[in-house]
């Protein structure tokens, strides 16, 4: 894949992106993602915070609003970085690099490191799991989000001849290249990779798994929330905890 054509994909989605994430109501991330997601960061007073593929500061924000002494966002799309900056606080800074290159931080710098929805868009995401290890301190921990690989496979549903959704389709599992898709009227790409090769990348670079998760919707958030009731049917992420001995 063309990393220009890549980055242009993202200059198209930034607009939208960036629209729907400070006015609209992205029901995936504020009742799927963030849940999971925080909880698993537990308690971040006082930590240096990495955000690999921050797009418009989101997480950054919210890790500074928890406490955080400091926050770095880093995404490869300028218009990404521009919107962030306009929300930016003494404790947060955003820089417009290359999560696959993190080579201007220096080692064992940061406690905390994150990754949502941003290996699915990286042609080589192994690169930024040994780049993430490098600059976290020993006892840190890289919290990624990603595309659930029964969904990144293929994802659509089989409907009836009525459109009653039957089941997802799960298809070329095997076959890590992109997949081609459209969201907020943007073609953009992304990313399939088996779980086999998820966890051996993290494994392999000497990561130790603490815990995995699937998000679904719960009882409480299922009222507020009925746009995500096919979550309950089958998992449309994965969350995994990492710690760096």
């Amino acid at each position: 894949m063309d990393p220009d054509e890549l980055r242009q994909q993202w200059f198209d989605l930034s607009g939208p992106w960036i629209e729907e994430a400070r006015i609209g109501r992205n029901p995936t991330r504020t009742g799927l993602l963030d849940p999971a997601m925080l909880s698993l960061c537990g308690n971040v007073s006082g930590l240096r915070v990495l955000d690999c593929g921050c797009g418009e500061g989101r997480l950054c924000r919210i890790m500074v609003e928890r406490g955080a002494g400091f926050a770095l966002g880093v995404d490869s799309c300028p218009p990404m970085i521009e919107a962030a900056r306009e929300l930016q606080t003494n404790r947060d800074e955003y820089r417009v690099a290359d999560a696959q290159d993190l080579s201007f931080l220096r080692p064992s710098t940061f406690d905390l490191a994150l990754s949502c929805l941003n290996h699915c868009d990286l042609p080589e995401y192994e690169a930024n799991i040994r780049e993430v290890f490098r600059v976290l301190r020993p006892g840190g921990r890289f919290l990624v989000a990603n595309l659930h690989p029964m969904r990144s496979a293929s994802g659509m549903w089989q409907r009836d001849e009525s459109g009653v959704k039957q089941h997802v389709i799960v298809d070329d599992y095997f076959d890590e290249t992109e997949r081609q898709w459209r969201m907020m009227g943007v073609d953009f790409t992304n990313f399939h990779r088996s779980l086999e090769s998820q966890v051996n990348a993290f494994l392999g670079v000497g990561f130790r798994l603490e815990r995995l998760m699937e998000p679904t919707i719960t009882t409480d958030l299922a009222e507020a929330y009925p746009e995500l009731a096919d979550e309950r049917r089958v998992p449309n992420f994965i969350v995994y905890a990492w710690l760096k001995p």
